[in-house]
This record gives structure tokens, sequence and C-alpha cells, in this order.
């Protein structure tokens, strides 16, 4: 059986002056869904958070959160949503505990001492309770505000772009963490620029310019690009890659590492086109294409709002 709809909405949109931002978008997610929500800097996301947790009133649409309408009752949706902004937005010359214990203060939350030690324990940060939170590292100051999000207890999470800025590790520990809460019950909506982040994502959607371009499961946004992929490896790629970008039916041409990501959405093109280019001094190999070749290829196709 489905889990319920902790956000089910349509067509929301959102205007500054005369350019549209957030474009006629829809969105469902499950209770307990890590949701992934992808796109360019400038496509809408935080735009869209904040309509989604009643910060900013939508222009056009209409929908739930939480069981809430998003136009209506803005004020109950806040009380039970963490939302983690881009920027580290604490007290720097106050401790850990100092500022959970203000951030339980802003909530209401009742039994206050208890919930700052819930949430110092929660994510291991117990030891360090008395830092002042301007010297915590990157990993450390991401810790402090999912512990903030989190003192509340709310039903659901916006995690805009959490992991900007820190290290490998830092960012696993905190995918894990993210993955248990959701095995709780808990809810998360999640932007992201890291593909490797996006599939770790039960679903995920990918919007730019404002406009939905595609949402799924990895396998089915994979899927629905409709592209076909080569990888060639070997010398001089710079200048094969200039080659290649002029072919009939190379729509992109992408560096991976020590290779190149070759696609396009007609196959027996794509391979008619590179066949007199498979010289013996290159390795060539047809593969399954990735979120970021698919991604890539839906960023070339989307239309700037801007102008």
């Amino acid at each position: 059986m489905d889990s319920p709809l902790v956000i089910d909405v349509e067509g929301i949109s959102k205007r500054f002056g005369g350019r549209t931002v957030v474009d006629n978008i829809p969105m469902q997610v499950r209770r307990g869904e890590i949701y992934g929500f992808l796109g360019p800097n400038g496509s809408g996301k935080t735009t869209f958070l904040r309509m989604l947790c009643g910060l900013l009133i939508p222009d056009g649409g209409s929908g739930r959160c939480l069981g809430l309408d998003i136009r209506t009752e803005a004020a109950k949706i806040k009380k039970q949503v963490g939302y983690m902004t881009q920027r580290f937005s604490f007290y720097e010359d106050l401790t850990l505990e100092e500022n959970l214990d203000f951030i339980a203060r802003i909530y209401g939350v009742s039994r206050r001492k208890e919930a700052v030690e819930k949430s110092l324990e929660r994510l291991g940060m117990t030891a360090r309770r008395r830092q002042m939170a301007g010297s915590l590292s990157g990993g450390w100051k991401q810790r402090l505000a999912l512990s903030a999000c989190l003192i509340h207890e709310p039903q659901l999470l916006l995690l805009d772009e959490p992991t900007a800025g820190v290290d490998p590790k830092a960012r696993r520990e905190f995918w894990e963490q993210i993955h248990q809460l959701a095995a709780s019950g808990l809810t998360a909506l999640v932007t992201t620029h890291y593909m490797d982040e996006a599939e770790r994502c039960h679903r995920l959607a990918y919007i730019a310019y404002g406009r939905l371009l595609a949402r799924g499961t990895v396998g089915e946004v994979v899927a629905a690009g409709g592209l076909s992929t080569w990888q060639v490896a070997g010398p001089d790629l710079p200048a094969l890659a200039e080659h290649l970008r002029a072919l009939p039916a190379v729509e992109q041409v992408v560096a991976f590492g020590a290779t190149l990501h070759v696609s396009g959405r007609d196959a027996a093109r794509l391979r008619s086109s590179l066949m007199p280019v498979m010289t013996p001094g290159h390795r060539w190999e047809e593969i399954e294409p990735g979120l970021e070749d698919v991604f890539i290829s839906l960023m070339d196709a989307a239309k700037d709002n801007f102008v």
C-alpha cells in the first residue's frame, strides 16, 4: 500500500516582475520518501521550496503540504517543517548548545532542555556542545544546521543544497543520516547539484528556467531521456571532441575524466556518424547514459526564461 502524500501540489507558479521563475510545477511526495529536486542555479528550486513551507505565496496553482492548504494554512505548515537553507545562518559567537536552545525557544518547544540534549546526541555533537559555532568545520556546521531543523520534531525536511562546500566524507555521513530519518517516517525534499546524491534519492524531479523537464526514479528519468551514448578514450581528446561536435546526430560531447561521452537521440544515425572516426587509436564503447548525460541534454534543450 502506498504511503500517504506529504506534498501534493499542482500548477505552482511564481512571478517576479515580468519574469516567471516557477512555471506550472506539479509535485507529489510520499511519507518517508527522499525526493531529489535538481536544476541549475537560478532554475527556481529555492523559490519553490519557500512556497511549500509558507514563506512565499504562489501566484498560481494549489495543493497541500502535510495535509494543509499551502495558500490558507501557511502558518500551520511552518510549524511542521524543518528548512535548511544554503547558507550557514546561526550565531557564530554562541556555542552549539546555545544555538540549539535559541532555535527551540523560537519554535516554542516544550521541555526545551531535553530537546536540546536529544538533538546533540542524535548527530553525535554532545562532546562539542560548548564549542563556538563559528569555529566549526563545514561538515560540523552542516550537522548543527540539521540538528536545528529537527529540534521541533518536524514531519517534513526541506533541504536546500545542504552539502554544498563540505568534504566527501561529510557528504556521505549526511546522506546516511537522511536515510535513517526517512526509514523512521520523516520525508525529505532535497535540492542538489551532485549526481551521486541524486542517485541516492527514491525519486527526483529536474527543472530548468522554472519548468519541469523530467521526474521519476533514476531509471525512469534516464529511460525517458532517450539518449544513446558512446564512451571514447585515447589521445588528444580535446581535438577529437571538436571534430565530433560537428558530426550529424551528435547532440552533445562531454568530458568525463579521461574519456568523452558522445550522445544523441537517434541511435542508428549516431552510430553511422561515428563509424568513420572509430579508428584503432581510440577505444570506443557503447554505454548506458547516466543522469548527468541526461541532465546536460535536457539543459541544452531548455529555453531561458530570462529573455
